[in-house]
């Protein structure tokens, strides 16, 4: 298992180069699919159902 720490610097690191190299829509890209892929990394690890997370509160 990566540890968080690993996890954040590699990001930081695929940010700097898109950056570097693409300009600001290419850093604006990979950061929204990076978020997107850390959206879908938490439920594939999550214990909760994925409609238990769109579902209302039922009101008493």
């Amino acid at each position: 298992m990566m540890s968080a720490a690993i996890a954040g610097l590699l990001t930081g690191i695929a940010l700097g180069f898109a950056g570097f190299f693409g300009g600001f829509w290419a850093f604006l890209l990979v950061a929204v699919l990076g978020a997107v892929g850390l959206f879908i990394g938490w439920l594939a690890e999550s214990d909760t159902p994925i409609g238990d997370m769109f579902r209302t509160r039922s009101r008493r």
